[in-house]
């Protein structure tokens, strides 16, 4: 069931998802393999690469503190991955902010939580698919 809705999410990725996927895929963030929509555990990670244990999750309005997301960070913490999670406005207005904090992550660096300069961040735009959850459905 959760390759099934991994593969769903795969075809309706979300427009800041489709954006940074251009980036990621064919090992053009310095060399890093990344996935997408992978099946880790109980979840579905938006973008993972293994040799960095690094997952990372872009992020619309229906994740701002959700007990879920937390529950899944720490779940994903104990396993050992590190999870940088990025606002859907973030990639779309600050790519190149996005991509240096997620180098900064797979190198074990710890990014500042926030790639757009402190007064310029926009308030997160919602998710159209309401977010990815856990892989049932």
């Amino acid at each position: 069931m959760t390759v099934a809705r991994a593969r769903t999410l795969r075809r309706n990725a979300t427009m800041p998802e489709q954006q940074l996927w251009r980036r990621l895929r064919a090992s053009q963030l310095n060399g890093l393999k990344f996935r997408r929509q992978t099946p880790i555990g109980p979840y579905i990670m938006d973008f993972f690469a293994p040799s960095a244990w690094l997952v990372v999750e872009v992020d619309g309005i229906t994740h701002v503190g959700t007990p879920a997301d937390r529950e899944r960070d720490a779940w994903l913490s104990g396993e050992g991955y590190r999870v940088p999670r990025v606002w859907n406005n973030e990639v779309m207005e600050n790519l190149d902010g996005v991509l240096q904090l997620i180098q900064q992550a797979a190198r074990g660096e710890n990014p500042s939580p926030n790639p757009l300069p402190q007064g310029e961040r926009a308030p997160p735009s919602p998710s159209p698919l309401g977010g990815e959850g856990r892989g049932e459905g």
